[in-house]
């Protein structure tokens, strides 16, 4: 297989594959309902031995563990080793631990794709657990700010990532003449999706009136327009395809990856179009180019997306419809599970629920779970390949992979 990957034009590298997947509901588990506390490493360690049974591996066929960042509120520091540890695995490639804000999980599963495709290892684990409900609201806030902007600069303004959002949603219903009501439909959407979806932490009905009529969190953005905090954990056990063949289980292969990063950190300080998600566009078209494939090929699409806004700008940068088109055509029933370009089966940040680190692992597994068509209700017919992509700071950058069943 050969391909850029990015950025390594006339690099040769082999297949990849996932072979095994797992995850929790997405949900709150600080204290179980007898009170005693469920801890971090626990919840992961559950998963990675679930996603191995399902690939059919022993802890000895285990080359490598990437884990993501699990957040600096954990109270286990090196928790890869420690993990790693306590799954009782002997690693030959490496144990490592990686981090990027939200893209932190995408980063976790391409570090591992990465040291399968050079040969240095046959089957890697990427895993990831975050425990987001465990600090105090105040001490999360304060831990946001210093992570999205220039601490002495642009932090004592008390900005948040989700005001960025709503800056941005402003200026998308004002400079498209567009009523509050056709961006808020996206999340009537996402809702309907986790209704479907067992690993969803919101599953309720939800309607428009009530959308509308929640209580603002940051103008124009209400409390069902923007994701709730929570905990959750995810594994991915990615192989060689020459080995995913021979155990002759399905699996998906990964055709490919594209990534781009604007060179700033998180809120640029030069002006620009603020509805224009250019490196989401140029991450997707590198992936698309690499697997030889036109975005008219892919079938469902699972985009990191935290507000409402952010789905319809990324699924505009991702050219699955003009400038401006993104809300209305969520809202015309395109992006459904049963529509023209679905999007976010799994019922998005919003609804599936977005425990930050962990997030785009859960794209992962959405996108596995329809490729191998076992995702029941809201199983997206004859899907063949799959495009995910996650971000780092109001898309500052975007990666983005594409995956092609194979059964």
């Amino acid at each position: 297989m050969q391909g850029s990957s990015g950025g390594s034009s006339g690099a040769i590298r082999r297949s990849a594959a996932i072979l095994g997947y797992a995850a929790v509901p997405v949900g709150v588990y600080q204290r179980a309902a007898s009170g005693q506390e469920i801890l971090e490493h626990e919840l992961a360690a559950g998963v990675v031995l679930d996603a191995m049974a399902m690939a059919g591996l022993e802890k000895r066929d285990v080359d490598g563990v990437v884990v993501a960042h699990p957040g600096d509120h954990t109270r286990q520091c090196y928790f890869h080793t420690f993990l790693t540890s306590h799954l009782g695995i002997r690693a030959s490639s490496s144990v490592i631990q990686v981090l990027g804000n939200g893209m932190t999980g995408g980063h976790a599963f391409d570090v591992a794709l990465q040291q399968v495709e050079s040969g240095l290892a046959d089957c890697v684990l990427s895993v990831g657990v975050h425990f987001e409900t465990g600090m105090p609201t105040a001490e999360h806030l304060d831990y946001s700010i210093r992570l999205t902007g220039d601490v002495d600069f642009q932090t004592v303004f008390g900005a948040v990532p989700i005001a960025w959002y709503a800056m941005d949603a402003q200026r998308y219903l004002h400079e498209h003449r567009m009523p509050r009501a056709t961006l808020a439909s996206i999340a009537i959407k996402n809702r309907e999706h986790a209704r479907r979806n067992p690993l969803a932490q919101y599953r309720g009905p939800l309607t428009l009136d009530e959308v509308l009529q929640a209580r603002p969190i940051v103008e124009p953005l209400g409390l069902f327009e923007v994701p709730g905090r929570a905990d959750g954990a995810a594994a991915l056990v990615v192989v060689s395809e020459d080995l995913a063949r021979e155990s002759g289980r399905d699996y998906v292969r990964v055709r490919s990856r594209g990534f781009e990063h604007e060179g700033l950190h998180q809120i640029s300080d030069r002006p620009g179009d603020a509805l224009d998600y250019a490196t989401l566009r140029v991450a997707a078209s590198r992936a698309l180019a690499d697997a030889g494939v036109s975005l008219n090929d892919i079938d469902t699409f699972q985009v990191y997306a935290p507000c409402t806004i952010v789905e319809a700008l990324g699924t505009e940068a991702l050219g699955l419809f003009p400038r401006g088109h993104g809300a209305p055509a969520a809202q015309a029933g395109y992006t459904r599970y049963d529509g023209r370009r679905p999007v976010n089966t799994c019922g998005g940040c919003l609804s599936r629920g977005h425990p930050p680190e962990v997030t785009p692992l859960y794209d992962l597994v959405e996108a596995v779970t329809q490729l191998l068509g076992r995702a029941q209700t809201r199983q997206v017919q004859d899907a063949r390949l799959a495009l995910t992509a996650c971000e780092l700071g109001k898309y500052n950058a975007a990666l983005v992979h594409v995956l092609e069943a194979c059964r």
